[in-house]
């Protein structure tokens, strides 16, 4: 007889408690390899395999507990296969002491013969965990190589072509099969060829510094402002100069017999300003003795003012006459002191302008960069506040307050993969409520699995979260929750699991902290149901999580 008593079928299945010790189960339609021949007691009326989760009906046969369900769904009124007689659905209770032999039965590991492990039924999932001869994916993003464990460490170090090498230019470290690309078009430190064809490779970084020394590349004659136009190779630059010694040298002749006229334009120059100098001279002169022979003339005449009038005019003309020879001297001095100098002192003069125009500009610019560094900085404090608003309205626009749930995971890849190694464990959804002013609630994952489903499954668990009106609540909390997995098909073909909160456990007890214990399925849905491209949940590297609370019975605030 079975040691349980009956509680019968309602479809709501045993909850396991994510903080508990590792239980003992096992994967059903498998065909297991036992180590003694399967008796007939364990296994399954209905489907003839060994017994997964054991329930007992009234009849006193044992069927598994998806097939006594399957039974109810093809018939309202189901009948035992073995002996015809009518299954009462609320005689049917489960064995657990059938279970516990069932767990217990040894069996071969499937990858006999290379593994000679003998393992109890419950182990056989763990064992596969670690089982050196079982197949798993290669961990590395994009690689998708099936290989023993006892391989995969060899294969990550050196076979696969999505491992990470070290560049040996630059010590990054790049995906092998990107890395010749890296190497061309990437890489600072890879070494390139000169692009004036010269036999030296340069750093790519470098490129620049060396064309300004490459013999290969072109430059100007140094004798380019006297006249040479040729342009060569700055290897062979001396050279040129060798060879073209003769050439230049008549260049620079040339050029400076062309000063030498200059110079000697101005020189005929200043000698007709000096030539007019000396006929003015003799001008004043010949005043002067006009002027005396006046005097003598007229020194004693009535006529006085007449005289001391024309004298005037005299001296006047004598005057201005001096002033413009002294004018001319100076102006000759100075010209042939100043003859080359002149535009210099321009240029000076129009760079000391530009220099007082650049401080003053450089003054206005500390100004305005002064202001610029206060108007960023109060942009970023408004960039940051707005960011937190954007953030509070996005989980103020997600929330649901009907006991709904709808949970959508992007990037499936990168998060499972982080979860294989051991980077982000789990990740939990945002807040949700029953009400208002209810329960607050949350789901968590494990992509990688946890307890029981590390490593083969995804586990999903039901969180009770600290919310605002606990006071003012029942608890513990009872309801029933649903658990799905949400198929994108349209053919609804949802995974569903059922469980109503175990008033005694703590996970459902009223929060003292932020959140109590995750409580729901540690083998949720398989990795292998799960990411099977046949199936439809997962699509664009999305999937979609469903957590449904019952509200009956449960009175609104």
């Amino acid at each position: 007889m079975a040691c349980d008593e009956p509680t019968g079928l309602s479809g709501i299945f045993t909850r396991q408690n994510s903080a508990t010790a590792v239980s003992l189960d096992f994967e059903p339609d498998t065909d297991y390899k036992f180590v003694e021949t399967l008796e007939d007691r364990y296994k399954c009326a209905y489907c003839h395999l060994v017994l997964h989760n054991p329930h007992q009906t009234g009849c006193g046969h044992r069927f598994c507990q998806q097939c006594i369900l399957s039974l109810r769904e093809l018939n309202a009124m189901p009948t035992c296969p073995v002996d015809k007689e009518t299954i009462k659905m609320h005689e049917v209770f489960k064995d657990n002491c059938c279970k516990r032999e069932v767990l217990n039965l040894r069996v071969f590991c499937k990858n006999i013969p290379d593994c000679n492990s003998k393992i109890i039924l419950g182990r056989y999932q763990e064992h596969l965990q670690q089982c050196l001869f079982e197949s798993v994916q290669c961990t590395n993003d994009g690689c998708y190589d099936q290989i023993l464990r006892k391989d995969l460490k060899e294969h990550l170090s050196r076979q696969c072509k999505f491992r990470e090498e070290m560049c040996q230019y630059c010590n990054k470290y790049v995906v092998l099969i990107n890395i010749k690309n890296h190497e061309k078009n990437d890489c600072p430190d890879y070494p390139v060829p000169c692009l004036q064809n010269c036999s030296q490779l340069i750093l790519k970084k470098e490129i620049d510094k060396h064309h300004a020394v490459c013999p290969e590349a072109e430059v100007d004659c140094p004798y380019k402002q006297y006249g040479c136009l040729v342009k060569v190779k700055r290897g062979k630059l001396a050279e040129h100069e060798n060879g073209a010694l003769r050439e230049h040298m008549l260049q620079i002749l040339d050029k400076n017999s062309r000063l030498e006229e200059q110079i000697s334009d101005l020189y005929k120059n200043l000698e007709c300003k000096e030539i007019k100098i000396q006929q003015l001279a003799e001008a004043i002169k010949k005043c002067e003795k006009e002027f005396r022979q006046f005097t003598q003339l007229f020194g004693k005449n009535s006529n006085l003012m007449v005289s001391t009038q024309a004298l005037a005019s005299h001296l006047d003309k004598s005057a201005r006459l001096e002033s413009q020879v002294k004018q001319l001297i100076q102006m000759a001095n100075q010209q042939q002191s100043k003859l080359d100098l002149q535009p210099l002192f321009d240029m000076i003069e129009n760079v000391k302008q530009k220099i007082a125009l650049m401080e003053t500009y450089d003054q206005r610019l500390v100004v305005l960069e002064g202001q610029s560094s206060k108007h960023d900085l109060q942009i970023n404090i408004h960039k940051a506040q707005l960011n937190k608003n954007e953030e509070r309205f996005k989980l103020l626009e997600g929330t649901c307050y009907n006991g709904k749930l709808i949970w959508k995971i992007t990037d499936y890849k990168m998060k499972k993969k982080e979860a294989v190694e051991g980077r982000v464990l789990s990740i939990f959804s945002q807040p949700f409520y029953t009400s208002r002013c209810g329960y607050r609630l949350c789901a968590r994952a494990y992509l990688n699995g946890d307890g029981s489903g590390k490593g083969t499954h995804v586990s999903l668990y039901f969180v009770v979260m600290r919310g605002e009106f606990d006071s003012l609540l029942v608890w513990p909390f009872k309801q029933k929750v649903t658990l799905m997995l949400l198929d994108q098909s349209g053919k609804k073909n949802h995974i569903v699991e059922v469980f109503r909160a175990d008033p005694n456990s703590s996970s459902f007890k009223r929060p003292d902290g932020e959140m109590n214990i995750a409580s729901g399925c540690p083998r949720f849905v398989p990795h292998t149901v799960l990411e099977n491209t046949k199936n439809t949940y997962i699509r664009d590297d999305t999937l979609f999580l469903k957590v449904v609370v019952d509200l009956t019975d449960l009175e609104e605030l």
